[in-house]
């Protein structure tokens, strides 16, 4: 008897989900290789994974709705999209907008880019640029973060390129602390700019380790900490130009930034061809590039969007496009800090 009510309960509550789902048509479209009933089941299981849950079947419903189209465009795109050069995959966002996406997962803020546009370095075309560079082959590379619900990417390239420059200066890798930012400059999870970690930095006379001061992904009371790293200043990369860009990255891991869509927040492997615009939005870390087998150029980006993002919290994007901005902006506000 109870068995049989339990039954009658989640038969109910299937029908509800389905009817609130297929409050628009566009939800209820067959699939690629996929019913409804298997989305649903999708959706548990995804929510098992990334420890999703909400308030109340209401809410539920609602994020299935946006997560069924968010596995129809998935399965749109690496089924149906002709010439593409990666593909797309599920992950932690799933039952996320665009637009929520990027208000709670970004985090440039292009109303203070003028504050930063002196102190440019423009560089000669040397000859001897490596025709390819992986900082991690170095050991100049950190493991990928996570930023959490915090509109902090720009910290998170900051201190990611401060990271790799250290390494190669002193031959010491050392986790620096976001979250000592966040607390003792920003003082809340708003917008900001790479730059702006810099001159934290430089004003701090250091930033500390993260095993001492953890990440939290909200803003706490300021904690003084040992500082591990120190920089002496910061350059800007000449804007608009990936050859420039290219010498940068050649000689450290370099934060730059990026414009992001549904496209970017689903990518999972490959070359990353776009479409996107040249808005940025979001700043990441350049920590190198090189060319493929079929001969298309890309960097090499690390994210703050964690491991299950990408190829392991990584992207390649496609390089030496026919466009001064470089795809998706890349090319327009890059950084890196001097020591």
């Amino acid at each position: 008897m109870i068995s049989s009510t339990v039954g009658i309960k989640h038969a109910i509550f299937v029908s509800f989900i389905i009817f609130w789902a297929c409050g628009n048509q566009i939800a209820c479209q067959t699939l690629h290789d996929s019913s409804l009933l298997s989305v649903i089941e999708m959706h548990e299981n995804w929510m098992s994974q990334y420890g999703r849950y909400y308030v109340d079947d209401i809410e539920k419903s609602e994020r299935l709705k946006i997560f069924t189209e968010n596995v129809k465009f998935i399965d749109n795109f690496n089924n149906n999209y002709e010439n593409k050069t990666y593909e797309l995959g599920l992950n932690q966002f799933g039952d996320l907008t665009t637009e929520e996406f990027i208000t709670l997962h970004t985090g440039l803020d292009n109303s203070i880019r003028t504050s930063f546009s002196s102190n440019m370095a423009t560089t000669s075309v040397k000859k001897n640029i490596p025709q390819s560079i992986d900082w991690r082959d170095h050991g100049a590379v950190t493991d990928v973060k996570f930023q959490g619900q915090c509109q902090v990417c720009w910290i998170f390239a900051g201190v990611a390129a401060v990271e790799g420059i250290v390494k190669i200066k002193t031959g010491n890798l050392i986790s620096l602390s976001e979250q000592q930012v966040l607390d003792c400059f920003a003082h809340a999870c708003n917008p900001g700019w790479a730059q702006i970690v810099y001159k934290y930095i430089i004003q701090n006379n250091g930033i500390g380790g993260e095993n001492d001061y953890t990440y939290y992904g909200s803003a706490e009371t300021c904690n003084k900490t040992r500082p591990l790293a120190h920089i002496r200043g910061f350059m800007n990369v000449a804007q608009n130009s990936e050859k420039q860009l290219q010498i940068a990255v050649a000689r450290q891991p370099v934060a730059v930034a990026v414009s992001t869509n549904e496209y970017f927040r689903f990518y999972k492997q490959g070359i990353f061809n776009g479409p996107c615009s040249t808005n940025t939005d979001h700043m990441v870390t350049a920590i190198g590039y090189g060319t493929a087998n079929d001969g298309t150029k890309y960097w090499l980006v690390k994210n703050s969007w964690g491991t299950n993002w990408g190829l392991d919290g990584y992207m390649w994007l496609q390089r030496d496009i026919d466009q001064p901005e470089g795809l998706c902006g890349i090319a327009t506000q890059a950084s890196y800090p001097t020591i």
